[in-house]
């Protein structure tokens, strides 16, 4: 079970990382989004507090932007 968890893990840093690179704001937000959501499991199953709030935070964030960016001029 702990193996399933840190390939949650590592597929989360992936998604972040990828949602750094596009260019696409939509699909940026996409992407730290479901990277956030596979980093928060993965730091349930680690028990880590501080990093299940701050993991948090940053989803709601990603959340946020992405139903604000309709309101906002595309990034160039």
């Amino acid at each position: 079970m702990e193996l399933l968890f840190t390939v949650i893990g590592v597929l989360g840093i992936l998604c972040i990382t990828i949602g750094i690179i596009t260019r696409r704001r939509k699909n940026e937000d996409v992407y730290y989004i479901v990277g956030g959501i596979c980093l928060i499991l993965y730091s349930i199953s680690k028990k880590d507090a501080i990093f299940i709030i701050f993991q948090s935070i940053a989803v709601t964030a990603a959340v946020y932007d992405f139903f604000r960016t309709d309101q906002r001029k595309p990034r160039e």
